[in-house]
């Protein structure tokens, strides 16, 4: 009934940034390597961001059904 959604495109998304953001941490630059440090946590920070709306939507969700006595 229900399908699992296709992240293909996410995932490989996410591999190629990380590859380069670990080609970016070799960089010679300081400014460079200390902003792979900081991309990485604002990844991080976003991912979690997302995981508390979606679980937020979800419990909404969940209350509404119950509301319309489904």
């Amino acid at each position: 009934m229900f399908t699992q959604e296709d992240n293909t495109y996410n995932n490989i998304r996410e591999r190629s940034l990380l590859q380069w953001l670990d080609e970016m941490e070799l960089h010679e630059d300081i400014a460079v390597h200390g902003g792979v440090k900081l991309c990485r946590e604002y990844i991080e920070c976003l991912k979690e961001k997302n995981e508390k709306l979606q679980n937020e939507n979800e419990l909404k969700n969940r209350y509404l059904k119950k509301m319309s006595g489904r």
